[in-house]
């Protein structure tokens, strides 16, 4: 069936479609949300042998959804809307075999009383939270007993105040005087402060209390927010907070790091709404504190070379800026004064090049004269640059070389508000599911395989599909691998292809080359340009590359220039492996070759035997979508989105991706859908989502009639948005290629960013123990520490290598094609003994964890110094920041599994 145009010729615009008649009578005349009955009814002719209520769930839920859209005007970020619900858990699995594990959830009993709102406006207005805390603890401390009627409040660091029980007034003004040292300057002042408060809401803690009892309800979130800020505050005070991590400064640090840092070690603690009540989710955490050394140190150890009698470098002094940016140092040459004050940046001169006025009439003095003059100081480092502290109006320069740098039941803030947590962690009834069944090729001695613990070998076996190598070449960057040794290692590798069932000539096109590191694109032109050369017309397929171990920007470079340049696929080795060459090493390249190749590992047997619910019975794309943002620090760097979807059903195992840049941080994926004006052709239509619905008819010859799309890296607080939002964008492309084209989709996020953990009942037990002494791999939980009435479950797919094992949480926000538990359950699960790259199940459903290496991989694609010209210039997504658009991948790429 191919996709109907879209476009009227006469009119250059969209068609639009009329309304169409759902089954529960009413009307819908949104073109975005038609569903065509006849896909509908085709869609569920499996589902309706079972009993299910399809119709009427499926329209009630368009019409919602329509009606959000609507309000929402999705032409932009929508809006969250608090009256979309999440679908209901339909069921609780059953499949697999019961065991009890432990999860690092703890009961936390809450009052049936409701609470109280006020709001805090403190004159002058302050910024820092840090100031805004203090001048409530003095508040407290100095009125709690007479004007505040005994009451501890708990305050957010903002403009909200809470008590147990109401204050005896509705507004009142206090005065408060902070005695403090200035950041900037190291100064001691005095500062007064007004601070009103005033009544601003009861608190109803009635929403929480019925959608922990299972009623359906949203999500009370300040109420959840109250409960989560009294659990805080008491261990904020003792301790340093980070995000929702708090990290008490005399715990023992745990170990030192590279790079002038140290771990510390602390807990993360959260509220959330469980089955089993209110739970209190506690988890260990660490992270990297600068240690308190000397700041040339510092930098030494952040470089790994000498500073102390070379200047830096250009380079040096931006990334030693960029690690010293916001951090407090110690001044030691003031003899007993010690001030502290924050680092602000690094001036371009060495320090004995500075001057600076001396007094209003600009008499000049040089830094290292002053502090000779003023402190008997004698700078040694006088080639190293200074450190810039204090604001922009007042800078102080300051050499390197002078710095240094949870009992609930005693918590008074717990007692006041009446909560209670349990000291034990919950015992939760789980289910391991049962490993899927492999197939291989027939060729092999074993052609079907059921993995044990999570993992296999490819001894016996050959890929299920090889691909064919013809035409290859070898390029080697790295100096300490002879070209003998090159040829030997590409030898192996050959033979290794070959043994794993794939067609590999032995030879390369033309002889292996040696390339300089600093002159990839020289190399890489000049292999594929004298290949091409040589096979008279025919294109080169595949590049080895063999790397230095530290190669720099050469991995990137070599990447980018492949992927959107030449369009070659190429594997890279790094010098390591090459030297002492492993079998597993090659057996793990060659399946990495294989799929990169348009080659399949591995696929279930339930799919080549039309057993998978809901995947099986109709032509089913499996689509994964990630965002990936720049690391802390950058602050102007675009966010790359990814999308990959399946191209080979019934199989569900080739994924093709597409890649994209947008702005900084942004998490909504812009260009699942977009329209743009062509002068000739009128209102255009693409995008990632069309593009690969595209693809999947070419490569099937059948078009998707189920939507299987799972979304990673979404937190809690983004849902309602990144659905609303990317629904609707499914729903557009989906549209655009046909009037009545609508599949019923599941949208199902992916979390593995969450501080859930599950522990083995009995550890002494190893019938229900992997080898790390973890859980299962196939443990699954949906009950007791899950949502109260979402449709959410943990799922451990992996075996454990070192440390806990971490459960992804998967949560279902929307399903039009009424998945029960077991089902969405065990096709997760299954789907990841599938992933390419090696032979064990991954710990990420395949096409998440495929988006996610795809929108890595493209990271390499930006040149942010490129000269601008009419291909690569930046556009506008809506009145948002200018945005480069990445250079195309070229089409012999994307149509692949490139990204892995």
């Amino acid at each position: 069936m191919p996709y109907m145009q879209m476009k009227d010729p006469e009119e250059n615009h969209t068609v639009c479609m009329g309304p169409l008649q759902t089954s529960n009578k009413q009307t819908i005349s949104h073109p975005m949300l038609l569903k065509s009955n006849h896909q509908l009814k085709d869609a569920r002719k499996t589902a309706a042998g079972k009993g299910r209520n399809n119709g009427s769930r499926r329209g009630t839920k368009g019409l919602k959804m329509e009606r959000l859209l609507e309000e929402a005007k999705v032409d932009s970020a929508p809006a969250s809307c608090k009256s979309l619900m999440f679908p209901r858990r339909p069921d609780y699995g059953q499949l697999g075999t019961k065991c009890m594990v432990k999860a690092n959830h703890f009961l936390a009993e809450i009052p049936e009383t409701d609470l109280y709102h006020y709001t805090v406006t403190i004159i002058p207005d302050v910024n820092s939270q840090k100031l805004k805390k203090a001048i409530m603890a003095q508040l407290v401390k100095l009125h709690r007993e007479t004007d505040l009627g005994m009451r501890l409040p708990v305050y957010d660091g903002g403009s909200n105040l809470y008590t147990a029980r109401s204050l005896p007034f509705t507004s009142k003004e206090f005065s408060v005087t902070l005695i403090q040292e200035e950041e900037a300057t190291g100064d001691i002042r005095e500062r007064k402060f007004k601070v009103v408060i005033k009544f601003a809401a009861v608190a109803r803690m009635l929403q929480l209390r019925e959608l922990l009892s299972g009623k359906p309800a949203g999500t009370p979130q300040e109420a959840i927010n109250i409960i989560d800020i009294v659990l805080r505050e008491f261990a904020a005070q003792r301790c340093l907070s980070i995000g929702k991590s708090l990290y008490p400064p005399d715990v023992k640090k745990s170990q030192k790091l590279p790079g002038g840092l140290e771990s510390w070690r602390g807990f993360y603690q959260s509220i959330r709404p469980t089955q089993m009540g209110l739970s209190l989710n506690i988890d260990m955490a660490s992270t990297a504190f600068i240690e308190p050394l000397p700041v040339i140190d510092f930098i030494a150890q952040i470089l790994s070379k000498d500073v102390y009698s070379r200047p830096l470098s250009d380079e040096d002094r931006v990334k030693v800026k960029k690690a010293l940016r916001g951090v407090k140092v110690e001044v030691t040459h003031r003899g007993n004064v010690r001030r502290k004050y924050r680092i602000s940046g690094l001036t371009t001169q060495p320090t004995g090049e500075l001057i600076f006025p001396l007094d209003e009439q600009m008499n000049m003095k040089s830094v290292v004269e002053y502090f000779q003059e003023m402190y008997g100081y004698t700078i040694q480092y006088t080639h190293l640059p200074c450190l810039q502290v204090g604001n922009q109006k007042k800078v102080n320069y300051l050499p390197m070389e002078t710095m240094q740098q949870n009992g609930y039941d005693q918590d008074p803030y717990a007692k006041e508000f009446g909560i209670s947590v349990d000291h034990k962690l919950a015992s939760v009834e789980a289910r391991v599911l049962p490993a899927p069944w492999l197939k291989y090729n027939d060729t092999g001695k074993e052609k079907e395989y059921l993995p044990q613990l999570g993992q296999w070998n490819m001894m016996n076996k050959k890929v299920v599909n090889g691909s064919t190598v013809r035409y290859w070449a070898c390029i080697n960057f790295s100096r300490s691998v002879p070209e003998s040794t090159a040829h030997g290692f590409c030898q192996q590798l050959i033979q290794m292809c070959q043994v794993s069932g794939m067609e590999f000539s032995c030879e390369p096109v033309i002889p292996i080359y040696s390339g300089r590191p600093d002159q990839v694109k020289k190399a890489l032109r000049y292999v594929y340009n004298a290949a091409s050369k040589k096979l008279e017309g025919k294109d080169l397929e595949l590049l080895i590359a063999i790397l230095p171990d530290n190669n720099g920007s050469l991995y990137g470079d070599l990447k980018r220039i492949c992927e959107t340049e030449l369009g070659l696929i190429s594997q890279c080795c790094l010098t390591k492996y090459v030297t002492k060459v492993s079998r597993q090493y090659l057996a793990n390249v060659s399946l990495k070759i294989n799929v990169k190749m348009g080659g399949r590992n591995t696929v279930l047997l339930d799919a080549l035997s039309w057993r998978i619910p809901l995947v099986s019975d109709i032509p089913t794309i499996i689509f994964g979508a990630d965002v990936t943002h720049p690391e802390s620090g950058e602050d102007t760097s675009p966010s790359i989105a990814a999308v990959v979807a399946s191209q080979d059903w019934p199989e569900v195992t080739k994924y093709a991706g597409l890649v994209c840049a947008q702005p900084h941080r942004q998490e909504l994926i812009q260009d699942l859908f977009k329209t743009w004006h062509d002068p000739q052709q009128g209102t255009v239509s693409g995008g990632m989502i069309r593009e690969l619905l595209l693809s999947f008819k070419k490569a099937t010859g059948q078009k998707p009639l189920r939507i299987i799309f799972y979304r990673d890296g979404v937190s809690e607080g983004q849902f309602y948005q990144v659905l609303l939002y990317e629904l609707d964008a499914i729903r557009k492309a989906c549209a655009s290629l046909e009037p009545t084209y609508q599949p019923p989709v599941t949208f199902v996020v992916v979390q593995k960013r969450h501080h859930t953990r599950l522990f083995p009942s009995n550890h002494k037990d190893r019938s229900s123990t992997d080898k790390s002494g973890n859980i299962l791999p196939g443990t699954v939980v949906d009950s007791k520490i899950c949502h109260p009435t979402e449709f959410d479950f943990y799922l451990c797919s992996h075996a454990g290598i070192q440390g806990t094992s971490r459960p992804a949480h998967y949560h279902v926000l929307w399903d039009e094609n009424n998945f029960t538990a077991d089902e969405i359950q065990s096709l997760t699960n299954n789907l990841c003994y599938t992933y390419a790259r090696c032979t064990r199940s991954v710990s990420v459903v395949p096409p998440a964890y495929y988006a996610h290496l795809a929108a890595y991989r493209a990271r390499f694609y930006m040149e942010p110094d490129a000269p601008e010209n009419p291909k690569t210039r930046c556009t506008r997504t809506g009145n948002g920041p200018c945005v480069r658009p990445l250079p195309a991948l070229k089409d012999k790429v994307k149509n692949v599994m490139f990204y892995c």
